[in-house]
């Protein structure tokens, strides 16, 4: 996953950025996309109920010669729960470096309980754990994204969307001498097989690891407003071909959720500081270039009476039957 800009060294430790880019393949399974059989039955997608998060969108204004020139701005936003979808990226059961791994195995319970809240106040969960598709080949949940209508994006849908200059500088953290933070660093191989076991993955989640697919999901379904969330906040969340930048450039209302998400970053490199600290710093460069953060908390409470039943739906409801005893 280099994202770095041009000019930086970073092709020695290309697959440890990427957490393996799923072994260099960054949009894995789209060459294995098969077209659903016409006698397979459609699975339903999701029903559309009111209800409507206040959404807290933090930005911060761009810098001038590498330099503040303002403050974080606040602005409060309502998005409708059934216009919203949830993508959670690369959330891997196992990797590489370990203290990486570690913090994802904190990170996902967590994840686990505002996904569960979300999915039930109406919103669209999609699993993206790149790489790990066969694993979920008979899965209603991979079936609802193949049979998901094509749908023709605004913008080509990139196998990997790099780092663009015309838009950001480069990133404030320095990868290209190695991006994990383990005291002695193992080999950069695939330790991973499935999403963390602690997402649960049910009722009307899809999972892929495709662009395209998650774009027709997005499309068929009204989505308007796209939160990623998971790992790693510097590569895959921004890089994947349903990350940040991309889903910026197909014209959606896009969010990163601050407190569920973790770069790739090792304190020994510049600019020097703590893993958290680094991660904050990615974060305020895509909150500075990209799309706003949001806490995840924005995810878990509906303003009260906004789900309240359409009047016209209380008014013609036809009288129950009774029956005689």
């Amino acid at each position: 996953m280099n994202i770095l800009a041009p000019g930086i060294r970073a092709t020695s430790i290309l697959l440890a950025i990427a957490g393996m880019c799923v072994l260099g393949r960054c949009q894995a399974d789209d060459a294995k996309s098969k077209p659903e059989k016409s006698d397979v039955q459609k699975l339903p997608n999701r029903p559309t109920v009111p209800g409507n998060f206040q959404v807290d969108l933090r930005t911060r204004s761009k810098l001038k010669d590498g330099l503040p020139v303002g403050s974080i701005e606040t602005r409060q936003v309502q998005w409708k729960a059934c216009e919203t979808a949830i993508i959670i990226c690369d959330m891997w059961d196992d990797h590489y470096c370990k203290l990486a791994a570690q913090r994802v195995d904190e990170m996902a319970p967590r994840m686990n309980k505002v996904i569960s809240t979300a999915r039930a106040h109406g919103a669209q969960i999609i699993h993206a754990p790149s790489g790990t598709m066969k694993k979920y080949a008979d899965t209603p949940y991979r079936k609802r994204m193949q049979q998901a209508q094509r749908a023709k994006p605004p913008v080509p849908i990139a196998g990997w969307c790099y780092l663009d200059p015309k838009v950001e500088p480069e990133m404030p953290v320095d990868v290209s001498k190695g991006a994990c933070d383990d005291p002695i660093v193992g080999p950069a191989v695939r330790h991973f097989e499935r999403q963390h076991t602690a997402i649960k993955i049910i009722g009307y989640d899809g999972i892929s690891d495709n662009g395209a697919e998650i774009y027709n999901l997005i499309h068929e379904t009204g989505i308007k407003n796209v939160v990623l969330m998971g790992v790693h906040t510097n590569m895959c969340v921004l890089g994947r071909p349903f990350g940040i930048r991309q889903m910026v450039r197909l014209g959606l209302n896009v969010a990163i959720c601050r407190d569920l998400t973790d770069a790739m970053y090792d304190p020994r490199n510049y600019p020097f500081v703590s893993h958290t600290r680094g991660t904050e710093l990615v974060v305020e460069h895509i909150e500075t270039y990209w799309c706003p953060s949001i806490d995840s908390r924005d995810l878990t409470k509906i303003i009260s009476g906004s789900n309240d039943p359409d009047p016209k739906v209380t008014r013609d409801r036809p009288a129950a039957k009774t029956t005689a005893k």
